[in-house]
């Protein structure tokens, strides 16, 4: 069976957010700001595709509705 390469990268920002949640739990407080990092791109990953989601469903409603006139 073929894995599908964006089934395990759609995977990729949760677990990057999560190992963040982990660090900040686990970790010395000298260590913890190193995870902030991991977080924060985890979040504008979810977030980036979100947006590009919304803005290619609106680009192609418009042109749905262009070629209706």
């Amino acid at each position: 069976m073929k894995i599908n390469k964006r089934f395990i990268l759609s995977f990729v920002a949760p677990v990057m957010i999560l190992m963040c949640l982990i660090g900040l739990i686990f970790r010395d407080k000298t260590k913890k700001i190193f995870y902030f990092p991991i977080g924060l791109m985890g979040i504008a990953i979810i977030l980036e595709r979100g947006v590009s989601r919304k803005f290619n469903r609106e680009n192609i409603l418009k042109k749905i509705n262009s070629y209706k006139k």
